[in-house]
């Protein structure tokens, strides 16, 4: 009898191991997360994320920021002529769409298209400052040329074409000034444009 006592009680073990076995298989089968994760699993989120705070400042290795190109800005004309002036003003603004902060350093190019080919505009010799332009924000710029009180039909204007510092690619916009300059003697141009920051908002 006292075998038979041993014999049950071993196999009572037996089938509590067992038994045992089977909850901790089925645990494992409804959360099947390892107890621990390796320090690189979360690593590479915060690497990823450090790394688009730093390539999206848009700064250089001295931490200004660079400057705006051609295609981060939004670039609109304006006419911003008082009455009565005998000069006309055409306000461009820069609006930065690039998502990061960039800078405007010293005089756009500015070239308009006539009926008697491109004519550039000359820069009027102003300072010419360093401008840190936010994201979403804007700056102007002035371009003045000559009234056409002449009562002739002087030279056509049909277009605008800037240049943004730095930058070699351009927009072309429509002129939204007067519609002709007045004939000059081919001694210069009559066309100016301002530094940037040369027109207050606008015009």
């Amino acid at each position: 009898m006292r075998v038979n006592k041993l014999t049950v009680a071993a196999v009572a073990v037996v089938a509590g191991l067992s038994l045992t076995a089977c909850q901790n298989e089925e645990d494992i089968a409804a959360d099947p997360k390892p107890a621990t994760s390796s320090p690189a699993t979360g690593g590479d989120t915060d690497q990823g994320h450090e790394g688009g705070t730093v390539d999206g400042t848009g700064t250089d290795e001295d931490g200004k920021a660079d400057h705006c190109r051609t295609d981060e800005l939004e670039i609109t004309a304006s006419d911003a002529t008082i009455d009565g002036d005998t000069v006309g003003t055409v306000a461009v603004e820069f609006k930065n769409g690039g998502g990061r902060d960039c800078t405007l350093t010293g005089y756009a190019g500015v070239d308009l298209k006539t009926n008697a080919g491109p004519l550039s505009a000359e820069r009027t010799g102003e300072k010419a400052p360093s401008v840190t332009l936010e994201d979403g924000k804007s700056v102007w710029f002035a371009v003045t040329y000559p009234v056409n009180d002449s009562g002739g039909s002087g030279t056509r204007i049909t277009g605008l074409v800037v240049t943004p510092p730095n930058e070699t690619k351009p927009v072309t916009l429509d002129w939204p000034g007067a519609a002709s300059l007045p004939v000059t003697d081919g001694s210069g141009t009559p066309v100016k444009v301002g530094p940037i920051g040369s027109a207050g908002q606008g015009g």
